[in-house]
Parts: C-alpha cells; sequence; structure tokens
C-alpha cells in the first residue's frame, strides 16, 4: 500500500512538500519510473500553490492520476477527468474542503504532525482508486 512508502517520504529528512511526497511515494509503490525531472515537476504545488490554496496533496494524486491513466492527452477519453472528480469528491467528502488554508487551521495541529492527516487521506484514496483500475 502506498501509504507506507507517504510516511518514508514525508519524513523530514527527505524535505518533501505534500504533493512531492505523493508522487515520490506513487513513484516507488506503483513502479512509475519517473524521472527526476518529473518528480521536481510537484515542488510548485506545495502550500497550496504557495497560496494556500488547493491543498498540495490533492495536485500530487491528481498528478499520478494523469500520469497513471493518460493515454496521450486527456481529451482522448473522460476517464482521467472522471477519476479526478472522483478523487475530489471522495477527499473533500472525507476532510470537508480541499483549500489547503482550511485543511492547516483545521488539523495541522502542530510542526511534528504538519500536514499528515490530507496526506495520508490523499493516499488512502489514491490508493483505493489505482488498486481498483489496475484490477
Amino acid at each position: 500500500m502506498i501509504k507506507g512508502k507517504v510516511k518514508k517520504y514525508y519524513d523530514r529528512k527527505y524535505d518533501l512538500n505534500c504533493a512531492e511526497t505523493i508522487i515520490y511515494a506513487a513513484n516507488e509503490e506503483y513502479n512509475m519510473n519517473l524521472s527526476k525531472e518529473t518528480l521536481k515537476t510537484m515542488a510548485g504545488f506545495g502550500g497550496g500553490m504557495a497560496i494556500e490554496d488547493t491543498c498540495g496533496a490533492i495536485a500530487g494524486a491528481v498528478a499520478v492520476i494523469g500520469i497513471l491513466f493518460t493515454e496521450e492527452r486527456a481529451h482522448e477519453s473522460s476517464k482521467v477527468k472522471n477519476l479526478t472528480k472522483e478523487f475530489m469528491e471522495k477527499f473533500i467528502d472525507k476532510l470537508g474542503t480541499n483549500n489547503c488554508a482550511q485543511l492547516k487551521n483545521k488539523y495541522r495541529k502542530n510542526e511534528e504532525i504538519r500536514c499528515e492527516n490530507m496526506v495520508y487521506t490523499a493516499a488512502e484514496i489514491l490508493d483505493q482508486m489505482v488498486l481498483r483500475e489496475r484490477s
């Protein structure tokens, strides 16, 4: 399960943001073989895209959905759109919002815990969906 990999990469020794954590964990868990350059694309999505807007863990998970389930372009099928919509609905249903500032206010109790709840929630939802789609 991806959650173990998320726990590994969310450790301070890696110094990754939420979006990076999700894509690094997925890369390892799902054998995506992403390049360092591809992994770096998530750098700007941390902290709700630096303005505490859409949660970085969501951005990382949606990127993984796009990489895993897009054949060439998103417009070729509605699969990625539907999976993204499903992911967003499940995340919001579980945590109440997709907004970084609101999530941090509600769940980020200290600097040790940081955004664990959001990262773990995104990982669990993503893992359920990937396992379902791959079976």
